[in-house]
């Protein structure tokens, strides 16, 4: 980092250091990680353990604070085999804030050079050093999970919307997690914001398990780091890494949790009588494995694709169940919203499903596998 970017970073630490706002500083530190080049780390870190003044020590306290909870880094081997090396945080001795930033550890002169880059490297760095700040810099990253909301995003579901409540341990600066994670692209997140709580009053989200929506802000996130160029918000990187440390601080978190919403359709009370006309229920089955685990995301476009495209290729159906397939398709529209404009592409594609479903050319190959053994069983 350049001397003028540190010299930049101290003034705004100094500027945070009146405004005694924990909130405010992990916001500032988390823009700070996210401008941070991989090989610029070491040095800044450095940089600022030379320093030592209050300043310093309290951007290196920030930069602990939003990137808590990452435990291990991947960093380059030495051995130039291509496999990632993890260096854990406690492996790090206790005593390392009376060593200097990057100038190696006791036991392994690589190992700071080695975390530089991830979120290890900041946690050492800072550690034991709001220590020496005053009282408020403490309660940095020390919040309470008081609530948790999932849903739509956008009337036909093509964004999630996973929102996480916090304030500190002092009762103090309520704020909101908000994180959009896109169904048509694999659960991927894709924007993140901070927020005031009344946010929520313009939201149209159902409470959720808060340890559920946190395990679904972290999926999302892994999921965005598996796929090279994924489209996401401009502002996301300035706040992912405060979004990953808020999600991690909440208690209990399940991981790949599966969308309920499937579950919510079939216990409906007037389900039943529709599931009793022939051929209902192997429709709804049919659906459910269509919309596999991105139920929310229900539009005309994916409506189309299901009835014209992906069940002539994909689905066996017998003709009790091709038959039904359209009121089973209305009736989760109607669940999902009732939308018009969906209800109008049902109407529209409908009628075209029997002789699609009898056209042979339109089959997929493991359509035409599994009805070759079908036909061979019969």
């Amino acid at each position: 980092m350049s001397t003028t970017a540190f010299s930049t970073a101290v003034t705004q630490a100094r500027d945070l250091l009146r405004w005694r706002s924990p909130l405010r500083t992990e916001l500032w530190a988390a823009r700070l990680t996210a401008a941070l080049e991989p090989g610029e780390v070491d040095p800044f870190l450095r940089a600022l353990a030379d320093d030592g003044s209050a300043e310093a020590r309290l951007t290196l306290a920030a930069l602990a604070a939003v990137n808590q909870g990452a435990e291990t880094a991947d960093v380059a081997p030495d051995d130039g085999a291509g496999a990632a090396h993890h260096v854990a945080v406690d492996a790090v001795p206790d005593d390392i804030d009376e060593v200097a930033v990057g100038a190696g550890w006791p036991g392994d002169e690589d190992l700071a050079s080695q975390a530089a880059g991830s979120g290890a490297a900041y946690v050492v760095a800072g550690r034991g050093v709001a220590e020496t700040l005053p009282g408020w810099v403490r309660r940095m990253g020390r919040v309470v999970c008081d609530g948790a909301w999932y849903g739509k995003a956008d009337p036909y579901g093509e964004q999630a919307l996973a929102v996480l409540s916090f304030h500190y341990e002092n009762g103090k600066e309520p704020h909101l997690l908000v994180v959009g994670i896109d169904q048509v692209n694999g659960g991927l997140a894709v924007d993140a914001l901070v927020e005031e709580v009344k946010f929520l009053d313009d939201l149209d989200l159902g409470r959720a398990e808060p340890g559920q929506v946190a395990g679904r802000v972290l999926d999302a996130f892994e999921s965005s780091d598996r796929v090279m160029g994924a489209v996401v918000a401009d502002t996301l990187p300035a706040v992912r890494p405060l979004a990953l440390s808020r999600a991690r601080a909440v208690p209990g978190i399940t991981r790949q949790v599966p969308e309920d919403t499937l579950a919510r359709f079939d216990a409906l009370p007037e389900l039943p009588e529709l599931l009793e006309l022939p051929g209902a229920r192997e429709a709804f089955e049919k659906l459910a494995e269509f919309v596999g685990d991105r139920p929310l995301w229900w539009s005309p476009g994916r409506v189309s694709q299901f009835l014209t495209s992906w069940l002539p290729r994909e689905a066996i159906l017998s003709d009790a169940a091709v038959e039904a397939m359209p009121e089973v398709v209305r009736a989760w529209s109607r669940f999902c919203g009732g939308h018009p404009a969906v209800l109008r592409q049902i109407d529209e594609d409908a009628p075209r499903l029997p002789a699609l479903m009898a056209d042979d050319s339109l089959a997929g190959l493991g359509k035409r596998i599994a009805q070759s053994r079908l036909d061979d069983t019969r």
